[in-house]
């Protein structure tokens, strides 16, 4: 699987952080224990033939030869088993018996990955349920982390849905930096090398550099970018774009807004008055409100998504700069508490960075387990 290669060598950070917190927690109290070695198989036995010979005449029996010193055989360093079977000789494996002490170590482990103390809880008690005082590896802890996980964010894992309006508004909201604008561009290339047609509305009419960089990617997918005077109003740009994404035909039009602070309540308002003006032309718009987060910003991304679902009605998330943080939890953490779809997750800078979500690969990176 591509994206899991990629996740993996991008989650370094999360992952190698994870591992290692658990080695240490397991051999916190361990011991080692070596697999059980598999019933070597039955030899039957055989008698070999000999060949016997004709003694020769006594005349032309020669000589017996001198006794040679022999070397001393040599230890074998391999079991009889291991001789001849060809298998390498089991590695202990360290084992600690999941007690309180432990899941609180693993609970702590999981809050400083980001996942927030409520996930947390809740996955190492399911990880628990039935495996208390059970003794356990770490490679068996991460197995069931990886399962727990996917199983919280299997429910959440949605691509943008598609509508059969025309055109159907994607409203692109979140903080200054989160890349708002770079996954407009990429998800506008990616429609459209799905035959859709696109149009993208600069609503950032406040960022000249916003808007540059937004037709830098309209002409690298042969999308056409909507702009304004710089100062604008955003929500006018929003309602004219409406209109001419409606006679163009288009699929889609994607409207870029400009990064703004949760706790900046003037800003919100005005994301509030984008909503408000697009419902005037149809009143079933926007579509999607797509709330892009940023990654590193760890449990601040869950504040986001409270402010800007009571203003925004945000609809999806699309997680960005899951290279760029070692608590990668913390998309666990949005998937338990609000339940929203994760549209697509990002994990680089190029167009095949930003990808459809799998819980099963996150899970996997984010653990580590089956990493060879």
């Amino acid at each position: 699987m591509a994206l899991f290669s990629k996740l993996r060598a991008r989650l370094f950070k999360s992952s190698s952080r994870l591992e290692e917190g658990l080695d240490a927690i397991v051999e916190d109290g361990g011991e080692e224990t070596v697999a059980e070695a598999p019933e070597a198989p039955e030899v039957e036995a055989t008698e070999t033939p000999v060949e016997t010979q004709p003694e020769a005449p006594a005349a032309t029996q020669p000589a017996a030869p001198e006794p040679v010193a022999q070397k001393p055989a040599e230890t074998p360093s391999r079991g009889l088993l291991s001789r001849l079977t060809g298998a390498a000789p089991a590695k202990p494996v360290v084992r600690r018996e999941l007690d309180d002490d432990m899941l609180e170590q693993l609970e702590e482990l999981l809050i400083a990955s980001d996942m927030g103390v409520d996930t947390a809880l809740r996955v190492t008690a399911n990880i628990a349920e039935g495996r208390f005082g059970k003794r356990l590896s770490t490679e068996e802890i991460k197995s069931l982390l990886s399962d727990e996980i996917a199983r919280i964010m299997d429910s959440v894992a949605k691509p943008l849905p598609l509508y059969p309006k025309k055109p159907q508004v994607v409203l692109v909201v979140g903080v200054n930096g989160a890349g708002k604008t770079t996954t407009i561009g990429k998800l506008a290339s990616q429609f459209t090398a799905a035959g859709k047609s696109v149009v993208i509305a600069a609503g950032d009419t406040f960022r000249a550099a916003a808007v540059e960089q937004l037709q830098v990617w309209g002409d690298r997918a042969g999308v056409p970018v909507l702009t304004a005077p710089e100062g604008s109003d955003p929500a006018s740009l929003a309602f004219d774009a409406m209109t001419q994404a409606e006679e163009m035909g288009a699929d889609l039009l994607m409207i870029d807004t400009a990064g703004r602070l949760q706790n900046r309540q003037d800003l919100m308002e005005e994301l509030a008055k984008i909503v408000r003006v697009i419902r005037k032309k149809d009143e079933t718009a926007p579509h999607n409100t797509v709330l892009v987060l940023d990654a590193t910003t760890g449990q601040n991304a869950l504040s986001q998504v409270e402010t800007f679902q009571k203003l925004a009605d945000v609809s999806g998330l699309v997680m960005t700069k899951l290279d760029g943080t070692a608590k990668g939890g913390v998309l666990v953490a949005l998937a338990d508490k609000f339940g929203l779809p994760i549209h697509a997750i990002g994990v680089g800078e190029t167009i095949d960075d930003l990808d459809a979500f799998d819980p099963q690969d996150f899970a996997r990176a984010l653990t580590g387990f089956g990493d060879e």
